[in-house]
């Protein structure tokens, strides 16, 4: 699976700090902590049908990570969303459209870590493309990357910052295998996420998904276990072997890049029993596109 460019966003409009430029002219400074450190927060949102799908919870876990991170002078979620508005009205965007927000530090005055170089105040970036869900409908293969996700330990995966180096090296590994995309384990052993998004599984009917102690609580996950709840579907949180999803009954993935993604083999074993029958990922799926079109904050 390889994302290809499309002719729609050859004219992107890109929000800097309070200006609009050509997605070619589009630059940060090179001083820029995000360049030097890879030193900022980000959110993934999605645009159906002209509302944001869960743009309170996006805008939520932005402040918080940026809190945790100790920046300074956060805009407000208004100011936020009077940004993102601007630059959806500037490229005609109303549906179909995936847009990374991103919260730098900010420009230093020299090279450096000390974040006391950072004087010239917080650096906003808005990138919204036309991009449908990005994985195949039909499922994918995942293998289970060497790679440890970070436990609080190191880095708090609730933090949703911009230096993503051992998801990366995760999914070269998965590249190099021929498969889509890897699961994380933590440093336990237990499965985390994949190195993009959120993972569940379903035996016997019953729904599971890891504890989020080395995962991002995603937003999507969320509302996945709000519409497991309402469905009566039996759910449970928990630590969750990499065999037990081997031998599961289904699998998943969820985030706001792909939605809600079957998957259909791991290491080489087919889930399931190879039919492609998914009641479950069926069922979940049907609710989630049910509340994407009809929840939302519209941007018109």
């Amino acid at each position: 699976m390889l994302q290809k460019f499309n002719p729609k966003n050859k004219d992107l409009q890109v929000y800097i700090n309070g200006q609009l430029y050509h997605r070619d002219e589009a630059k940060v400074s090179v001083f820029d902590s995000i360049v030097q450190g890879g030193d900022g927060v980000w959110e993934g949102l999605r645009v159906y049908d002209g509302k944001i799908f869960c743009l309170d919870r996006h805008l939520d876990r932005l402040q918080n990570s940026a809190k945790a991170m100790l920046f300074h002078n956060v805009p407000s979620n208004e100011t936020l969303i009077e940004a993102v508005k601007q630059t959806l009205k500037a490229n005609n965007m109303t549906d179909g459209v995936h847009i990374r927000l991103t919260l730098t530090r900010g420009e230093k005055i020299t090279s450096g870590m000390d974040p006391r170089l950072n004087q010239k105040g917080l650096t906003l970036i808005i990138l919204p493309e036309f991009k449908m869900p990005v994985y195949p409908e039909e499922g994918v293969q995942l293998i289970t990357a060497s790679i440890r996700r970070n436990s609080p330990m190191c880095i708090d995966s609730k933090i949703h910052h911009n230096n993503l180096i051992n998801n990366i090296l995760a999914k070269i590994e998965s590249n190099l295998a021929g498969a889509d995309a890897a699961i994380m384990l933590d440093i336990y052993g237990f499965v985390a996420e994949v190195n993009g998004t959120n993972i569940f599984m379903v035996k016997n009917g019953h729904l599971f998904t890891p504890h989020a102690d080395a995962c991002l609580p995603g937003v999507t996950r969320g509302v996945v276990i709000e519409i497991a709840k309402a469905l009566d579907i039996p759910f449970t949180e928990r630590n969750v072997s990499i065999s037990e999803f081997h031998s599961a009954d289904e699998a998943f993935m969820t985030g706001t890049m792909g939605e809600i993604t079957p998957i259909n083999k791991i290491d080489g074993r087919i889930i399931g029993d190879g039919s492609g029958q998914r009641p479950i990922c069926d069922r979940i799926q049907a609710a989630f596109e049910e509340r994407t079109e009809k929840e939302g904050t519209s941007i018109l």
